[in-house]
């Protein structure tokens, strides 16, 4: 995974950001015995995920890979593995 992008995104990094938050809410709720603040933490929880989702479908996630991108690739691959 060293070599991709994988999660260096906005988008990746609002949801979890926004998913944390939630979690940290709903665990203090959870142990101060409140039902209905721990259930507004899984729902920013669940916010995080909607809001993550919308952020990639904007353009702000991870940019698919073209074909000259996929074809360099393969073509750099073969070239490696005709050298071992």
């Amino acid at each position: 995974m060293a070599g991709s992008a994988h999660g260096h995104t906005p988008a990746a990094w609002t949801g979890v950001i926004i998913s944390f938050i939630g979690f940290c809410i709903a665990g203090v709720f959870m142990v101060a015995a409140n039902q209905p603040g721990f259930w507004a933490g899984m729902g920013v929880i669940v916010l995080g995920g909607i809001v993550g989702g919308a952020m990639k479908a904007a353009g702000l996630g991870m940019p698919k890979e073209s074909a000259a991108v996929a074809a360099a690739r393969e073509a750099a691959t073969a070239t490696a593995r005709a050298r071992s």
